[in-house]
């Protein structure tokens, strides 16, 4: 593990490999350890990182009124903290909202873009009455008692998670912090990044869950018909987390761009 100090925050990274750095962004929920499929299977070609945000994993927890911008700034330090040069900026679901985010502000640190079963912010991909219903849902998440409170989401995998790594869900969700939740709950309610798609300069790769019914298909390509730079690789058999629901055609996909534009 490596950290690096950002306006008082500790932000905590795990690094593997050798070769053009590829920066993993997580979900809402989730911390560093969703990549575990990415870092063992990437480290021999790639300078693999997979970060803890604020708010998640080993890193600290969040300021008050912290957004997308502060988001982007601490990501910032961490690729900078490389000494790479610019990096691969890969996110998967909340994380690929952060990627986006992380783009408008920073293009210079960012050498292609992966957007992996994501939104354009709630706001921006999904209907009205879609944003009102997750939101109601999440609130009455958070209002759980402590004892009760269960970040688990439905329909997260085309089928029953992955046996491999249970374990590894169990303890991710065992570790969330509502209060992470809720300031991201009110980020992704509120966000419309379209206004971002048709400027994005960079090559973009789509991953998508064929059988996603988070960010369906339908959100996929409004993605590819917007970024001028964009292709689309469909996974057959995954639902909204792909990466570890079928992490070997996750990986070829993530190889075979990085390599093509590193």
């Amino acid at each position: 593990m490596t950290t690096v100090q950002v306006n008082g925050l500790e932000i905590a990274y795990d690094r593997v490999g050798e070769g053009p750095p590829v920066v993993f962004l997580h979900g809402a929920g989730d911390d560093a350890r969703l990549w575990q499929p990415q870092r063992e299977a990437l480290a021999d070609e790639f300078t693999v990182v997979a970060w803890d945000e604020p708010g998640a994993g080993r890193s600290s927890d969040l300021p008050g009124s912290f957004g997308l911008a502060d988001y982007a700034s601490c990501l910032a330090a961490v690729v900078e903290s490389l000494r790479l040069g610019p990096a691969h900026i890969a996110g998967l679901s909340w994380g690929g909202t952060l990627a986006l985010e992380f783009y408008r502000r920073y293009a210079d640190l960012t050498t292609t873009l992966i957007l992996a079963d994501t939104y354009a912010g709630w706001k921006g991909s999904l209907p009205a009455e879609e944003v009102r219903a997750r939101v109601e849902g999440a609130r009455r998440t958070l209002a759980a008692p402590p004892g009760a409170f269960d970040p688990a989401v439905p329909g997260l995998f085309a089928g029953e998670p992955p046996a491999a790594y249970v374990p590894l869900l169990d303890a991710m969700a065992a570790a969330v912090r509502p209060e992470t939740l809720r300031t991201q709950l009110a980020l992704m309610a509120g966000t419309d990044q379209r206004d971002l798609l048709p400027a994005v300069s960079v090559p973009t790769l789509l991953v998508w869950g064929e059988e996603d019914v988070r960010s369906p298909l339908a959100v996929a390509r409004q993605f590819r018909d917007a970024i001028p730079q964009a292709e689309l690789v469909v996974i057959p058999g995954a639902g909204h987390v792909s990466s570890l629901e079928r992490p070997e055609a996750f990986n070829r996909a993530v190889r075979g761009f990085c390599r093509a534009h590193s």
